[in-house]
């Protein structure tokens, strides 16, 4: 019993050197567009670095949902085809330890690996999209409290351009806007005073002009527009600033009733099929851990790059056949619980035939 306690700290061991490593390469992968955004952030905008790794901290949820799963069966892939190739392995079987004895200390890896993903998933990433919402609105407003900066020229955000004079203060000096968000109706517009306002209800930051005048340019090339105003809101939504929250989830009932309207709504059934990967795909992370016990004895030469690279191969299966699935659910071929558990399911089924061979062997 000793020896078998010892044994399983020791698989557990294992797994756990090429879980981070592979974790971490993964996240770094997954997070190196965001990156450029956040150091654009930090250099040009002059953002502060709390803000942007508060950013950093609410896009982490969503990546760890999809890079636990392949950081699981990379790391179980790795320690057994080491364990095979060294032979450790052959000695451990020999002293009469089944391959299923073995693989207890990865089955509880996976249930860790199962939960931590579950978490996120159910609880992690809503959290993460309202939280996120609320720092951009923050980093909006500090982007346009940074560009009302005296005597620069400055983008808060793309294709919108501020000067404020180096006289005076906000109720006075004058500041210079060029607006050309849509350029079908390019504006020019200068104002005597400002005031930066935020509303979270409706995810705006505005600037309140005072005392000012638009130029515009109507469709026709020889004319030329001139309206004043006393008081005037320039409005800056999220989806302006880059980082605008996730689109907002219609609940299950509503997903329902309009199937039972329109049963071959695509939108609706792709939706649903949603919903029902909110467990379906933690639950693969628990298969895919598993399956990587025969897999790594099968490529016990790949090595820790191998390793890698075949347990990133079987992710790529999984996923392909998801993304054919969800076709077919959206084209009426399949239902939506059938389409979010079909892989799990032709997964299962070879993880059990594999491991079953392995087992005889």
């Amino acid at each position: 019993m000793m020896l078998r306690k010892l044994l399983d700290r020791y698989i557990f061991t294992e797994l756990l050197s090429p879980f981070s490593l592979s974790l971490g390469t993964l996240c770094f992968i997954m997070l190196t567009r965001e990156l450029l955004r956040l150091v654009e952030l930090l250099v040009s905008k002059g953002v502060g670095i709390w803000a942007v790794l508060k950013v950093f901290a609410h896009l982490l949820p969503s990546f760890l949902v999809l890079t636990l799963p392949i950081a699981g069966i990379i790391a179980s892939i790795t320690a057994f085809g080491r364990l095979s190739l060294d032979k450790e392995l052959v000695a451990m079987r020999a002293a009469g330890l089944s391959l299923l004895r073995l693989a207890r200390p990865v089955m509880l890896f996976a249930l860790l690996v199962f939960g931590l993903t579950t978490w996120l998933a159910q609880w992690g990433q809503p959290w993460s999209s309202i939280n996120l919402k609320k720092v951009a609105l923050n980093l909006l407003r500090d982007q346009l409290v940074l560009a009302l900066e005296r005597g620069s020229f400055a983008e808060p955000i793309p294709k919108m351009t501020i000067y404020v004079s180096e006289k005076g203060d906000e109720t006075s000096g004058g500041i210079f806007i060029s607006d050309e968000r849509n350029p079908e109706d390019p504006r020019i517009i200068v104002a005597h005073g400002y005031h930066v306002l935020i509303d979270s209800s409706t995810d705006q930051v505005a600037l309140r002009l005072r005392d000012g005048v638009i130029h515009s340019r109507p469709d026709e090339l020889d004319q030329y527009q001139l309206a004043s105003f006393s008081s005037y809101d320039l409005k800056l939504s999220l989806a302006q600033s880059g980082y605008t929250a996730t689109e907002e989830r219609p609940s299950y009932q509503q997903l329902i009733d309009r199937l039972n309207e329109s049963p071959r709504d695509p939108w609706a059934l792709r939706r649903l099929t949603e919903y029902y990967k909110d467990m379906a795909f933690p639950t693969a992370s628990l298969i895919l851990c598993m399956l990587g016990v025969p897999v790594g004895i099968v490529s016990k030469r790949s090595g820790r790059i191998g390793g890698f690279a075949v347990g990133v191969f079987v992710v790529v299966a999984y996923y392909v056949m998801n993304v054919a699935c969800e076709f077919l659910v959206t084209a009426a071929v399949i239902p939506p619980f059938a389409g979010a558990w079909l892989p799990n399911s032709i997964f299962l089924i070879i993880t059990l035939l594999w491991f079953s061979r392995m087992s005889k062997q």
